[in-house]
């Protein structure tokens, strides 16, 4: 939701940067790759040490990668497969990276094993939101539904950890990994049932073919 609403925005807002990088000969794929290099050590260096705001500075300044490969990559007109694989799997990287590094934290100096739990299970659900969708589409199937795709999920903990670290009470972070954690769950079972009517018609078709 959060992409389809904001990626006009963010195009027109980055496409001077994008434009500039590929000028002095940086690459689509070396952006993808040091922002993701950003994003992990943010998340594994900051978090792990209680920095939850400075972490959460650090981990924006290099989130926005994300949309300045793709504009670089639309520039090139290299909207190719495997530009496509390595943004996608290193995605899963950075997010691996940004719910672990909550975790570690809570489950030592942060002391809150609710949030360290909740922190993990977003970690498994998100990974298998994403999971769902790339089988679903490796199958011919499309799976782009669910209420909580990557974008909110990163907005919604960036913008609560990094509060955290300046106070807010830790109570609101476990109400937000909570809620992200079950729109998680009702999205594997958006794509699932998105997945089967698709089959189910699929089956159907075939059985009319037969039938003719």
């Amino acid at each position: 939701m959060l992409n389809k609403h904001a990626r006009g925005f963010f195009t027109a807002l980055f496409s001077p940067l994008a434009r500039w990088l590929l000028r002095i000969g940086v690459s689509p794929d070396a952006v993808t790759i040091v922002g993701t290099a950003g994003v992990v050590v943010g998340a594994l260096v900051f978090y792990p040490l209680g920095q939850l705001w400075w972490g959460t500075l650090f981990i924006t300044a290099f989130i926005f990668s994300d949309v300045i490969d793709g504009i670089m990559a639309r520039m090139q007109e290299r909207g190719g497969r495997w530009g496509n694989f390595l943004d996608s799997t290193l995605d899963r990287v950075a997010d691996g990276a940004l719910f672990a590094g909550v975790a570690i934290w809570f489950f030592t100096g942060g002391a809150d094993t609710p949030i360290a739990i909740a922190a993990v299970v977003c970690l498994v659900l998100g990974m298998v939101v994403s999971y769902a969708r790339a089988k679903a589409e490796a199958l011919g199937y499309h799976a782009n539904v669910g209420v909580a795709e990557r974008a909110e999920r990163l907005v919604s903990v960036l913008v609560v950890t990094g509060l955290t670290g300046v106070g807010l009470p830790t109570v609101v972070l476990f109400a937000t990994l909570c809620l992200l954690g079950l729109a998680s769950f009702v999205t594997v079972v958006q794509r699932i049932a998105a997945v089967h009517r698709q089959s189910l018609e699929e089956n159907q078709d075939t059985a009319t073919e037969q039938a003719a």
